[in-house]
């Protein structure tokens, strides 16, 4: 095609209509494509005005070979024209993660961030049969299996080329020193990469993996309390992972080391070109746990092993210890009667501290979960450390009524999000505007709790439809995980207070995190005062957030 074009043009282009030659290269695959910007200036001119806009593009393939389902994604991704920036691969736990990783690396180059993930299971489109799946892997022997072609097997692709962003990873080693002081590093060079490529001196926002053998919690925790409320916080608590920085040295720096995280850092580039718009994050989420019972207080905490705590506890405002086990045992009784596949929880309330709108350190509070896995006379057991002597906790449960209306709640917003970019455009633009000057959802990104089956939800669809009913030509990209990371500008575990003191719950269960990023193109020329100063106030603040 290039090369027919580039006859065209020695044999008298001039005289073509440059909005032909647009429309016609806007049409080539990104490899093509590429190759026609280096034709000459004009051409590179023309290629450029096509990739001024940012984009998202994203494939899932089902098909048993690894090679051709890596083969069925990249043509799919790379299908129209597109300059990655990063990517972000979802397989299944019998593909060879080293292996996908490599393929992956081999046609997008090495010289973006690209993170593999194994999960549980794959949100998107398939490339093939151009609909949308939901599937979840059954539990096997273990991650990166190879089996019989018979096996669930699968991946999910999302590329992204987003200009005005600098797009980074930043690793979480395993620990050689206490773990606040790791997790303080860890944000240390997250704050310290922002500022080396950014005016702004906090990132906008973050895609982090954290390995499923360790705790994320107190790792997201000290994040939060950390970065303003403006940075949003999306991921998967319990990954298994492998990642490519984009920098060669490094990569060969970092071949040896273990890692219990990784965070793909969005930040706003501090040389981005004149006429570049904006590239917006917003989230929301449902939830599926139910709270329940009376405000209980830890009394004791003995750790049964590095992974377990057993909690001693009381009413709080009461002196008296209670028979928690035989409470637990009532509890679990009642859900045996009204849910017998109900799962329990508690949400531990920790004091903490967070930065405020001024940007000066407040006493603040979290919510934590942590799964009841069993009992004794004056105790029980739960997965998982870090609950200390006076915090108090509530008991949950997990419940599809909550899941299903709140389900419904995250697709009123994302509702509201449509209308609100619907009436910008309206806002802004004549009949006759051209359609780059729109603002647009670029894609999404879906983070599911794997315990949300469809008897759960009642609806095979029931995780995807809030984004995907709203917004069904986006692109969008999904997984299914053990814990869901969720954080943003106002508290997604407690939208319904307005109390800042309120704990805030950034590591979820039972719940699903819709991550949307959307454009908004800069100031038309010939805007108005009016419209100008309208404009700056709609966006003043608002580079982020929660919908």
């Amino acid at each position: 095609m290039a090369e027919q074009l580039s006859g065209t043009r020695m044999s008298g282009f001039s005289l073509v209509d440059e909005k032909i030659v647009k429309n016609i290269l806007s049409r080539l695959p990104a490899l093509t494509f590429a190759n026609a910007a280096c034709v000459n200036k004009r051409w590179y001119k023309i290629c450029s005005q096509i990739l001024k806009r940012p984009k998202l593009a994203s494939a899932l393939s089902l098909n048993p070979s690894l090679h051709d389902a890596v083969k069925e994604v990249i043509e799919q991704v790379l299908s129209e024209p597109i300059r990655p920036h990063f990517a972000i691969a979802c397989i299944s736990k019998e593909f060879n993660l080293k292996m996908t990783h490599g393929l992956i690396i081999e046609k997008l180059g090495s010289r973006i961030p690209i993170i593999t993930n194994v999960s549980s299971g794959i949100i998107g489109v398939d490339g093939i049969a151009n609909e949308l799946v939901e599937k979840k892997w059954k539990t096997t022997a273990g991650p990166n299996i190879q089996e019989s072609d018979t096996a669930e097997k699968g991946l999910v692709l999302l590329v992204g080329f987003l200009p005005g962003l600098k797009i980074g990873t930043i690793p979480l080693c395993q620990p050689i020193q206490e773990p606040n002081t790791m997790a303080e590093n860890f944000v240390m060079d997250i704050l310290n990469y922002t500022a080396s490529v950014s005016d702004c001196t906090t990132p906008t926002a973050i895609i982090m993996f954290g390995d499923k053998t360790a705790d994320m919690k107190p790792i997201v925790a000290k994040m939060d309390c950390a970065l303003p409320e403006e940075t949003i916080i999306v991921g998967d608590a319990s990954a298994d992972f492998i990642f490519r920085t984009g920098d060669n040295s490094l990569n060969q720096l970092l071949h040896s080391c273990c890692f219990q995280a990784v965070a793909l850092v969005f930040a706003r580039d501090r040389y981005k070109s004149e006429g570049l718009g904006e590239i917006q994050f917003h989230v929301t989420k449902s939830t599926g746990v139910l709270p329940f019972g009376p405000n209980l207080e830890v009394v004791g905490v003995v750790l049964r092993d590095s992974k377990r705590s057993c909690l001693i506890a009381r009413l709080e405002g009461h002196n008296s210890i209670i028979a928690s086990g035989a409470i637990l045992n009532e509890i679990e009784q009642q859900l045996r009667e009204e849910d017998m596949f109900a799962d329990l929880y508690i949400g531990v309330t920790k004091e903490t501290h967070r930065i405020s709108d001024s940007r000066i350190l407040t006493p603040g509070k979290s919510l934590d979960f942590y799964k009841v896995i069993g009992r004794g006379e004056y105790y029980f057991t739960v997965n998982g450390i870090g609950i200390k002597p006076g915090d108090s906790f509530l008991f949950y449960q997990s419940d599809s009524d909550t899941a299903s209306s709140s389900c419904d709640h995250a697709f009123n917003k994302l509702l509201a999000l449509k209308v609100e970019l619907k009436s910008k455009n309206h806002f802004r633009l004549s009949n006759l505007a051209d359609k780059d000057d729109k603002e647009e959802v670029l894609g999404g990104f879906i983070f599911s709790c794997y315990d949300r089956k469809e008897s759960f939800l009642g609806d095979s669809f029931g995780d995807s439809y809030p984004f995907c009913d709203i917004f069904p030509t986006a692109p969008v990209a999904g997984l299914f995980c053990r814990g869901e990371i969720g954080r943003g500008p106002k508290s997604l575990m407690n939208e319904e207070y307005e109390d800042e003191t309120c704990p805030r719950c950034c590591v979820h269960v039972y719940s699903t995190i819709y991550l949307v990023m959307s454009y908004l193109p800069p100031p038309l020329k010939g805007q108005s005062h009016e419209e100008s100063s309208m404009k700056q106030f709609c966006n003043s603040g608002k580079n982020c957030e929660v919908i």
